[in-house]
């Protein structure tokens, strides 16, 4: 089953500007750095309940061909969200009577650019179309997993939630919920927003689709990522230490959810919408 969301991808033209420009985001040092077949980069933050992958072209292959065709098109920017397994197998044999079509298991292997150690996983794909148009694997994590690194009261200690843009919220509903298994935690339609939202919780954090009322249901249009919103226990030392890193930041205020409060990172973030938020603790 699924137990949570292993990691999202952020394509990014270069791995050591994009890696300098989230360590200072996030405030911790990358975790995992290692070349990947084909052409590419990669760049790995493990944080307390998922991870975030930065994937950037690096010399000729396949690969490198493919991730500058895609900045050249779309820019940086989120592209994956892979969800994590305790059984892929089975969970294969699931999405296969759920219609969802899954690719072949295939075997990873990940070697540490620096120390040589490596990680082991295999994973699936969802075909784009039965996922919405977001691009989702299911990851099961095999040797070499890595544990968070303690993070400061001022760096980013996890995900609060990642948010979908949909035109199509049944076909996300069926995705997400009823195909994926995901737990259903809201349906609210709020008219003073503009927006109807869906929360689906996995491994401590929510998915949320977010569905703008002013716009009317298509299901012929894909589903799109909009930004993140990144958990730190001391908002005012966050917002001190990326107000002295350089980045445009808002004001703190109060956030939707009673008890918790919020700033926006305005730019700097490689086309990714992205907040901070800190919940009251009781």
């Amino acid at each position: 089953m699924i137990t949570g969301l292993d990691h999202l991808v952020l394509l990014c033209p270069e791995i050591d500007s994009g890696v300098a420009v989230y360590e200072r985001l996030l405030g911790r040092k990358a975790d995992w750095r290692a070349e990947v077949e084909g052409g590419g980069a990669s760049a790995l933050f493990r944080l307390g309940n998922t991870s975030l992958e930065l994937l950037a072209p690096a010399g000729e292959g396949p690969l490198g061909d493919r991730l500058a065709e895609l900045i050249e098109a779309n820019g940086p920017g989120l592209t994956t969200l892979a969800f994590g397994s305790d059984g892929l197998t089975a969970d294969r044999e699931t999405f296969l009577r759920r219609g969802l079509e899954p690719g072949a298991v295939t075997q990873g292997q990940s070697t540490h650019s620096e120390t040589g150690a490596q990680r082991q996983s295999q994973s699936l794909r969802l075909p784009d179309e039965k996922a919405g148009g977001i691009k989702v694997f299911i990851v099961e994590p095999g040797e070499g997993v890595l544990s968070p690194a303690p993070a400061a009261a001022d760096a980013v200690h996890g995900l609060d939630h990642a948010v979908v843009n949909t035109a199509a919220p049944d076909r996300a509903l069926a995705f997400y919920g009823a195909k994926l298994g995901l737990r259903l935690a809201m349906d609210r339609t709020n008219p003073d927003w503009g927006v109807r939202l869906i929360f689906f919780r996995t491994g401590g954090l929510t998915i949320e689709v977010a569905r703008r009322l002013s716009e009317p249901e298509d299901t012929s249009r894909p589903d799109t990522f909009w930004g993140l919103t990144w958990a730190v226990e001391d908002i005012e030392a966050a917002h001190k230490r990326l107000s002295g890193s350089g980045f445009d930041i808002s004001e703190i205020r109060k956030g939707r959810k009673p008890g918790s409060r919020v700033f926006t990172i305005r730019n700097g973030t490689m086309n990714v919408p992205t907040l901070f938020i800190a919940h009251e603790t009781v």
